[in-house]
């Protein structure tokens, strides 16, 4: 496989909405047989629910605290619970065939978050059975162990396409994620690149540009025997 058989978008920073109506846009040109495509963006702050979120019961604020806070909060189409957007944080939205293939895609989805924390300097990230997502060393916290979870997947499956994806957090200002219980999991704490350098005594700031490359250049080596095609419409064939 070369870079060509998907695209690659950085869009910046965008709000959810716009990002989630050009998502739908690059959805619906897959479906149709168009190149898949990856989007890079970064939102700002907001929560998401997905399919499990029961009415935003692990949102712990009002909602009228977050509207003054300027968060807004959208119900999507994606997998799990309640997560955080925000600056620093990298999203990645995989508009890729998938078929029936969901399981395999979501692990290939982590294995890509895994080489790129590898590339920035992070070697013990690693996937968590029963969860999905990307975790790193578990950590004792007020003498009770905790998951660090650094990023969260959710996706979609629509004509056999992927919406939505990964959320990764480089920089982000993790105190917002005290808004949620992230992803409805009470035993998890989440971390973020800059705070695994600081933790760790390791020098340097955690850069954007610098994860956006090692995510795409994961993206590519980790896809590279992916099988594009998407299913034959049902009654297609002879």
């Amino acid at each position: 496989m070369t870079r060509a058989d998907f695209d690659i978008l950085d869009l910046g920073v965008m709000p959810y909405r716009a990002a989630w109506d050009l998502q739908k846009q690059h959805h619906a040109r897959v479906a149709d047989g168009g190149q898949p495509t990856l989007l890079l963006v970064e939102h700002p702050p907001v929560l998401t629910l997905g399919r499990k979120a029961r009415e935003g019961e692990n949102i712990v604020v009002t909602r009228e605290y977050l509207a003054a806070q300027g968060i807004d909060v959208f119900e999507v189409e994606r997998g799990g619970d309640v997560t955080y957007h925000g600056p620093g944080q990298l999203v990645a939205y995989a508009i890729f065939p998938v078929g029936r293939r969901v399981r395999d895609f979501l692990r290939l989805l982590e294995q890509s978050v895994v080489e790129a924390l590898g590339t920035l300097g992070l070697p013990d990230a690693r996937p968590n059975p029963g969860y999905a997502g990307v975790y790193l060393q578990d950590r004792e916290i007020n003498g009770l162990e905790r998951h660090q979870k650094i990023c969260s997947i959710g996706v979609a499956v629509k004509q056999h396409v992927a919406l939505h994806g990964i959320g990764l957090n480089v920089n982000t200002n993790l105190d917002h994620f005290n808004l949620i219980v992230p992803c409805g999991l009470t035993d998890t704490q989440m971390t973020s690149v800059q705070r695994e350098y600081d933790l760790r005594g390791l020098s340097g700031a955690a850069d954007m540009r610098a994860a956006k490359q090692a995510l795409a250049d994961a993206f590519v080596r980790t896809f590279q025997t992916y099988d594009w095609s998407l299913p034959a419409p049902a009654g297609a064939g002879s």
